[in-house]
This record gives C-alpha cells, sequence and structure tokens, in this order.
C-alpha cells in the first residue's frame, strides 16, 4: 500500500508553504482526497492521518464506502450527476461540487427539502469551454446563479472548476484566475450565500499549488495522497 499518511502530509506541508508565499492563510484551504475507487481501507488510513474530507464521483462506489465507514467524515460529490441520481446524492454527502444545471438543482433541492437538511452546493463553470467536460458556460453561470436564489434548501457557498489538463501547470492558471474573477463578480452581486467566505473549488494534484495561488479554498487531491487509482 502507497504511505498514505505521508503522503498527506507533504500535501499539507506543501498547501501551508504555498499560502504562506502567496499571503493567504492556510486554514482558508481545505484539502478534499479523492477517494474514488479507492477500497476502503484507504480512506480510514487517511483519516488516521488526520484527513476529513473526501471526495467522490461515483454513487454507487461511494454509497458502499460511506456505509462501511459510517459516521465521521465529510463527504463531497465531485462528479458529474444524472438528475435521476439527485435523491441518493442530497442524502448521502455534505457538499455537491458541481451543479451545472437548472433542472439538477431543482431535483437536488427537492430530496433535501423532503428530508429537512440544507445542502450546500458549488456551481460548477467550464472554464475552458471544452465539449466533453460538464459545468455551465461562463456565459450562462449568471443565469443559474440567479434561478438557485430560490431555491431553499440549497446553499450557493461558491464556485468549481475543472480546467484543460495540461503538463505545463502555468498554463492552467489563467483558467484559475477566470474562476476567481468571476466568483468576485458575482459576490458583488450576491449570489453566494456567505458574501465574506466565497468557496472556490479547482486544482488537482498536480496544479494544486497555482491553484492556491489564484485563491482556492478547496483543492481536489487523488493520487497525491492515494497513489494510482485501480483500472
Amino acid at each position: 500500500m502507497t504511505n498514505i499518511k505521508e503522503n498527506l502530509t507533504t500535501i499539507l506541508n506543501k498547501i501551508e508553504q504555498t499560502a504562506m508565499r502567496a499571503g493567504r492563510n492556510p486554514k482558508d484551504i481545505r484539502l478534499v482526497a479523492v477517494s474514488k475507487k479507492m477500497p476502503t481501507e484507504y480512506i480510514e488510513k487517511a483519516m488516521e492521518g488526520g484527513q476529513k474530507i473526501f471526495g467522490e464521483n461515483y454513487l454507487q462506489d461511494a454509497q458502499k464506502k460511506i456505509e462501511e465507514i459510517g459516521p465521521g467524515p465529510e463527504w463531497h460529490f465531485i462528479g458529474h450527476i444524472q438528475s435521476n441520481k439527485a435523491k441518493s446524492v442530497a442524502t448521502l454527502f455534505n457538499m455537491v461540487h458541481t451543479v451545472d444545471r437548472l433542472k439538477l438543482a431543482k431535483a437536488l433541492n427537492s430530496h433535501a427539502s423532503s428530508i429537512g437538511k440544507i445542502l450546500p452546493v458549488l456551481v460548477q463553470v467550464n472554464v475552458g469551454q471544452e465539449k466533453q467536460k460538464a459545468g455551465a458556460h461562463p456565459d450562462e453561470a449568471e443565469e443559474l446563479l440567479k434561478a438557485l436564489q430560490q431555491l431553499d434548501s440549497l446553499h450557493v457557498m461558491g464556485l468549481m472548476t475543472m480546467p484543460p489538463y495540461t503538463e505545463n501547470v502555468e498554463e492552467v492558471r489563467p483558467y484559475f484566475r477566470a474562476l476567481r474573477e468571476i466568483a468576485e463578480e458575482y459576490t458583488r452581486k450576491e449570489y453566494f450565500y456567505q458574501k465574506d467566505k466565497i468557496e472556490l473549488s479547482m486544482g488537482m494534484s498536480h496544479d494544486f499549488e497555482v491553484a492556491i495561488e489564484e485563491g482556492a479554498t478547496l483543492i481536489r487531491v487523488g493520487t497525491a495522497i492515494f497513489g494510482p487509482r485501480p483500472q
């Protein structure tokens, strides 16, 4: 097994160093350990190392692990959601990063409301405008955010993006910066639940340091913690 605790320590140290270098408070940045396709024992090792938030992409896989592990961790859904899976996602997860259309938001809101739950969500924005990726087009994000104001059981905490992949991390910087600037504009328009704390979910194993420099508050790191995923 990969030395998960050691990897976690390395990542947390990098978060702290990068935040300090960027003039930010490291406490304002939370690590989401992306545990998709990883066995339960890997998650338990990360928990032993102090990790509290885990990100999952696939509902069926996540449901099994959440049941096995029981109370304790905070679970974030970070994958694409079909509207017919909204009930389970709203029930099982503490936050959803990938709200990208009103139909999905209404379904999540309805199911959260039926169980008396307030569900924190992020609006996914496709800043790279890649056809193969989910996310609201940057020009359509405002209309979606406006509509979400009417859904009482969803609290819109901020934005999320997955930029085009490139080995050169400096090439993704403009996409992270663009998301932050979009968030700043919509903060002024009061589209977010908390005016003084806007969540930006961006940055993965290879580029999270650049994301932190550009304002990320939630970074999604998987392989750098758990090692290569099973195929």
